[in-house]
């Protein structure tokens, strides 16, 4: 199989998309763990420029990802992908993520926290039920940003399961599927879904995270899964993504400028829309969700870069900055606030000492054998050979 070395540069640049979004979340209005005391809406139509297609774009990489995987071999698959997810997200739970449910009880619950941290750590471990305001109580211990690890687990067993099952069938299905994303149907067909998807369950399902009752999110996280799978090793679908690069670019900022302007506009509170403008805004949604994906697949796939050393150096940094940003991006933020910096330098300033600290933990756990499982890498490949994009999240 061809190695596909600009996925690794979507997959990377995703992620630190990521990394920007969430320094973005203490600035604005939405519900977050910790909040700057100079949140406002400023930063929200920023915000709403990757929110409907950052998450989906990595999970249809990640389908990619599971389909070199299993073209080098598909004996104990599922066996080392639960390795390589479960272990750092149960290590996450434990260690990672705990600081991030601390801060948000220091700042949310009534009166405050101030038992310090290592009481809140054993009461967190405990899944104790009583960190609750106005009747709304945090459930711990948590998984928090960590839900993504879960979810692509879930998503590998059920592709898995596919195998298993229907494996004749499977393979026939990917055919069909190669063959429709092969023309105009890359745009049409999974755009299609997406606005079906939204329209049907947007309104009824809400964003929990929570894994079993998150149906929305799932009927468009899991299809882009195994969508990313099913193409994985058509070459005539990434030469297709390449040739609507523009007309994707157009639709999707033609899409962004309309969401921008419909949440600018109206709120379900103060000034609800018309539920027909309502459903359009839906429609609209999942034109720019896929339309944005295509574009930015399109342009990696033109433009082909190759491999480097730098490419190898962060495809195996992504996933232990990720597993480790969410929670200095809070711990900084929270601590920065006596200082009273405005957002304009704070926010800069946020930015670098986070990933200035998750690369240096990481040049720290590369490093040390016991450390590498716990955020999620193999073990360590002879300084000469190139690190698979298979071993990608």
């Amino acid at each position: 199989m061809e190695r596909r070395y600009f996925l690794d540069w979507v997959r990377i640049g995703a992620f630190a998309l990521l990394v920007l979004y969430h320094v973005g979340m203490y600035y604005v209005t939405w519900d977050w763990h910790v909040k700057s005391p100079f949140a406002s809406d400023a930063l929200e139509p920023f915000m709403m420029m990757t929110s409907p297609w950052r998450l989906s774009l990595l999970f249809f990489i990640s389908g990619v990802a599971s389909a070199f995987l299993l073209g080098k071999g598909a004996d104990g698959f599922l066996r080392r992908r639960s390795w390589r997810l479960l272990v750092p997200l149960v290590f996450g739970m434990v260690v990672i993520v705990t600081p991030q449910a601390y801060y948000e009880v220091v700042e949310k619950l009534p009166g405050g926290y101030h038992d310090g941290y290592l009481a809140f750590w054993q009461r967190y471990l405990a899944g104790d039920p009583n960190f609750c305001r106005d009747g709304d109580c945090l459930d711990v211990p948590t998984w928090n940003h960590l839900w993504f690890v879960v979810y692509l687990w879930a998503y590998t067993v059920v592709l898995c399961l596919l195998r298993w099952t229907t494996r004749a069938k499977l393979t026939g299905v990917k055919a069909r599927v190669v063959a429709a994303m092969s023309g105009w149907g890359l745009l049409v067909w999974p755009a299609a879904f997406l606005i079906v998807t939204r329209i049907a369950l947007v309104g009824r399902f809400e964003s929990t995270h929570a894994l079993v009752d998150d149906w929305y999110n799932h009927a468009q996280y899991l299809p882009q899964f195994l969508l990313g799978y099913a193409v994985a090793r058509s070459q005539p679908v990434w030469d297709r993504f390449a040739s609507l690069r523009w007309t994707a670019t157009a639709l999707s900022v033609s899409g962004y400028v309309f969401i921008v302007w419909y949440f600018g506009t109206f709120t379900d509170d103060a000034t609800p829309p018309p539920e027909t403008l309502r459903m359009i805004q839906r429609g609209v949604w999942g034109i720019f969700q896929w339309s944005a994906i295509v574009a930015i697949v399109g342009f990696a796939a033109h433009w082909a870069p190759g491999d480097s050393p730098a490419r190898r150096y962060l495809t195996e940094a992504v996933f232990p900055v990720y597993i480790l940003h969410q929670t200095i991006i809070v711990v900084l933020a929270h601590n920065l606030q006596p200082a009273g910096l405005r957002p304009v330098v704070e926010g800069p300033l946020l930015v670098l000492s986070t990933l200035a600290l998750c690369f240096a933990i990481f040049e720290l756990v590369r490093r040390v054998g016991v450390l590498r499982p716990l955020f999620g890498l193999g073990p360590r490949a002879p300084r000469a050979q190139p690190r698979p994009i298979a071993e990608a999240v």
